[in-house]
């Protein structure tokens, strides 16, 4: 076995993005599509539970609208999305048929998982279909969404549905064979385990943006980023090779794997850490960050240096060290009033049941 993170994975989220789904002309690519759900449906008669997050609709409605190129108007995108989802799932449902799958769309907004109630409805209605052995396809509600409202691409929408799970695995299929080291140069190779992202990792990621194969690998690190801190092993591999899917099952040296942290989340801590946008933010002293990362200590008020934003409490906020860096959320139990105001108080800024810590 490749890593122990992959011993037993029965619950998977597996990405399509549209670089693996389209032609040249970015138009949905009928014989691909049939060898990526030949891949699904092989996991499914393996005893695997996949939950399929994919991309494709905007590229499935502009042929039928005529456009060449992709709409950059608000509008025409959604119209696109709106003509080309329908389309997109027609060809799912044909294709899953041949293997005797049945699938279920699921078009989600970013309101539908930060609202804590709507949230566990969501997870239920996945969790029933999962049940029901059939493969919920999901993809962003591009027809409703706004720039405010929506998660920001399919790489984070696979890594937040991954937590709302949660999943055993998230597998981000795409058009290159993993993360690229020295990307460009004649010496440049799959990196096949990443312990942990840090700067380094981060800097492989921007300096492989400018390709169009790899545009998006700054998004999919980040969507490791959030899956790996929940506990959620996550692979990223190419989806143009058939088997790959099966190969990463059977713990082959498949793609790019980021282990997971070793203590995984629970529901709402995920739910707190990943799913909604903070409100404000607080940084806090040297002294503070110690007691909060290694103390198991709540957020007290003497640590705060700087408060930023107008939060009421019971909102999100981010906790920020003196370097800058994000290191934790929580639900504030003052105001950004009250802490300003630095009266005394028995009430934490955040308590230790509602904080997250960001990096392990």
């Amino acid at each position: 076995m490749r890593h122990p993170s992959l011993a037993d994975c029965s619950r998977i989220v597996v990405k399509f993005g549209t670089g693996i789904l389209t032609d040249s002309r970015k138009l949905p690519d009928p014989a691909q599509m049939g060898q990526l759900v030949a891949q699904i449906a092989e996991a499914r008669r393996t005893g695997h539970e996949v939950v399929l997050v994919s991309s494709g609709a905007v590229g499935a409605g502009m042929g039928a609208l005529g456009f060449e190129k992709r709409p950059r108007e608000l509008a025409a995108l959604q119209a696109c999305a709106a003509v080309g989802q329908s389309r997109l799932m027609s060809q799912y449902d044909s294709l899953f048929l041949r293997h005797g799958l049945r699938v279920a769309q699921v078009l989600l907004t970013h309101g539908d998982l930060a609202e804590h109630d709507r949230h566990l409805n969501a997870r239920n209605t996945l969790l029933t279909l999962l049940r029901h052995g059939v493969i919920p396809i999901i993809n962003e509600n591009d027809v409703v969404s706004v720039t405010e409202l929506k998660f920001g691409d399919n790489d984070r929408l696979s890594a937040l549905v991954a937590c709302l799970l949660p999943a055993d695995l998230l597998v981000i299929l795409t058009s290159v064979d993993g993360v690229l080291q020295n990307y460009g140069h004649p010496d440049a190779r799959v990196l096949p385990v990443v312990e942990r992202i840090d700067a380094s990792i981060e800097a492989i990621a921007e300096g492989t943006r400018s390709a169009t194969a790899v545009g998006g690998m700054v998004t999919k690190i980040q969507a490791a980023r959030i899956a790996v801190r929940a506990g959620i092993p996550v692979v990223i591999a190419s989806g143009r090779r058939e088997g790959t899917l099966g190969r990463i099952l059977a713990g082959a040296d498949e793609g790019t794997l980021f282990a997971p942290c070793p203590t995984k989340l629970r529901g709402r801590k995920r739910w707190i850490a990943f799913f909604q946008r903070p409100r404000g933010q607080v940084t806090v002293d040297a002294g503070a960050r110690a007691a909060l990362c290694h103390g198991g200590k709540s957020l007290l008020l003497p640590g705060v240096a700087r408060c930023d934003g107008a939060f009421a409490a019971g909102d999100l906020i981010s906790i920020y060290d003196a370097s800058g860096r994000e290191f934790a959320r929580g639900i504030a139990g003052l105001s950004a009033a009250q802490i300003r105001a630095r009266k005394r108080t028995r009430t934490e800024v955040v308590h230790r049941d509602d904080l997250v810590l960001l990096d392990l």
